[in-house]
């Protein structure tokens, strides 16, 4: 697909927080927050850290194979998950629940973000290898987030009855029901058929969400040796049963988080995550429930289990896959089991990895190198076509409806509508009248002050009503604009925060995906506008 591309800082758009904008401009305030900022160095500094640290590589490939029983890899998957397990190959990591359908569709800008960051890893390290992969965090029960996508603008919702995480719910008939609304807005559409056929495929009645997605996320990206990791598995959870004791028991993190918490408020950041005096939850056929100490007792909240301490350590051993690590302690989790050198994550994630460095330590986990995800605006033909005509710049389309008329009406303009300058004429004459009034009488200086404000009130309003003449005299131009702010930045959000990708690759099929990959950033974080040619 031919595009024209453009890359914009991140700052520039307005979408992006201070402490992304500061990590990514290295403020050394944010310095003893991470191990490095993203630079070849810090990469090789979180080589040798993971060289010093035991990772269970043959688990994990054992894991994933048996993972892979069922799906049909390419070869090249074959042969990352049997790099795994030699000491000389490290993971590029990006995380995220299995949203039906694979949700938003910077779902799909991290996971080739990962592949762009391993193939640039073997660059500047070719003697070692990297080894891309999506961490599935399926044990969220969070529903009303993963159970909903919009597609073309429509917001389709799944509306089950089932309840714990997400990724051990099946799916039913009402998925079965949002898959024919989705097929039939984007069958008639080149790659309609083929995209629904695959979704038909995979989400079965009766699959398992996390398995299923599975399926999908390897159709989609086999090609570039995607390995994707289930972790809610009991043999991985096994690996680390100690930090679940030492959570029930001792409950450290929550202090340490905290610690880290109060500097960043210090450092003038808004705190992201808030832990908990167990940040464990209990998983099981019930649910997903939070499990909290009284005493010498550890409830499971909502259920009827309770253990003393004996039991609960018990249950530990025996069952370690029970155990369900929060916000909080599911990053050292993930960087327990995986020999990881790079986390990909969005503003949010980045924001909340910032307070876990002290927690990673006191487990002996190394802390990996943290990358703000790609970000992309993908401008169709026809659109880009309107933004032409009405003379817009893919930059300009980051300001807000109002700001982007005010603008247009002041560029497509005979009439001179800027009242600046009539302001700073009439400032002239009342600066020459309180001149004149000062030796006559000092008091009148006020009075002409009160007229003056008065004026320029009269001049700011005049100056509104001129500008919302101007743009009814430009009605068809001002519908436009909103219809094109409206399809770019559904609901003044980011469109890669809002629409699934299944009717882009309905209308251009495979090639979207290999054009968003040929257009990935590596370490260069910017923000990527694609206008279609």
């Amino acid at each position: 697909m031919d595009c024209k591309v453009l890359n914009i800082s991140y700052g520039e758009t307005g979408y992006f927080g201070k402490l992304v904008l500061d990590y990514l401009g290295r403020d050394e305030k944010l310095k003893s927050f991470y191990n490095g900022f993203p630079d070849k160095q810090a990469i090789g500094d979180a080589i040798s850290r993971r060289q010093d640290t035991a990772t269970s590589r043959t688990l994990l490939a054992n894991v994933l194979q048996q993972q892979y029983s069922e799906v049909q890899p390419f070869q090249k998957v074959k042969e990352h998950i049997e790099l795994l397990r030699k000491e000389t190959t490290f993971t590029i990591t990006t995380a995220h629940q299995p949203n039906i359908f694979t949700g938003p569709l910077y779902f799909i800008y991290k996971i080739l973000h990962a592949v762009k960051l391993a193939a640039y890893c073997k660059q500047l390290f070719p003697e070692f290898d990297f080894v891309p992969v999506y961490y599935m965090g399926s044990e969220d029960a969070d529903l009303e987030e993963l159970g909903q996508l919009s597609v073309n603008g429509e917001k389709l919702v799944w509306s089950t009855d089932q309840t714990g995480a997400v990724g051990r719910m099946k799916v039913d008939k009402p998925l079965l029901e949002l898959i024919a609304r989705i097929e039939a807005q984007v069958n008639v559409l080149p790659f309609g058929q083929e995209i629904t056929r695959k979704i038909k495929d995979f989400y079965r009645e009766g699959a398992l969400i996390q398995e299923a997605t599975l399926h999908f996320v390897n159709f989609l990206f086999a090609a570039y040796g995607l390995v994707v990791l289930i972790a809610d598995n009991k043999e991985l959870k096994a690996t680390a049963a100690d930090i679940f004791r030492d959570e029930l028991l001792q409950g450290h993190s929550i202090q340490l988080v905290e610690e880290t918490a109060k500097e960043l408020a210090e450092a003038g950041y808004k705190v992201q995550a808030h832990g908990r005096p167990i940040n464990l939850f209990y998983l099981s056929d019930e649910g997903r429930n939070r499990i909290e100490r009284a005493g010498g007792q550890w409830n499971v909240v909502d259920t009827q289990k309770v253990f003393t301490q004996e039991q609960i350590i018990k249950e530990v051993d025996t069952n370690p896959e029970r155990f369900s690590p929060n916000v909080i302690l599911r990053p050292v989790y993930q960087e327990r089991i995986l020999p990881n050198l790079l986390f990909i994550g969005g503003g949010g994630e980045l924001a909340y990895w910032t307070q876990l460095k002290r927690v990673f330590a006191r487990y002996n986990v190394p802390y990996p190198v943290l990358v703000l995800r790609n970000s992309f605006l993908f401008i169709n033909r026809q659109q880009a076509a309107l933004e032409e005509k009405l003379g817009i710049s893919p930059t300009q389309l980051f300001q807000t409806s109002f700001d982007l008329k005010k603008e247009w009406v002041s560029t497509n303009t005979e009439k001179e509508l800027d009242t600046k300058k009539t302001v700073e004429a009439f400032s002239v004459i009342y600066d020459q009248l309180k001149a004149q009034a000062t030796p006559i009488d000092g008091t009148l200086v006020q009075h002409v002050a009160a007229l003056e404000h008065a004026a320029l009130k009269k001049i700011e309003a005049l100056g509104k009503k001129m500008l919302r003449a101007e743009k009814r005299n430009h009605q068809d131009a001002m519908r436009q604009i909103d219809k094109l702010k409206n399809q770019l930045f559904p609901g003044d959000g980011l469109q890669e925060r809002i629409e699934n990708f299944i009717p882009f690759y309905a209308q251009y099929g495979n090639d979207f995906i290999t054009t968003l990959y040929q257009h990935s950033l590596a370490l260069e974080q910017e923000f990527v506008v694609l206008e279609q040619q």
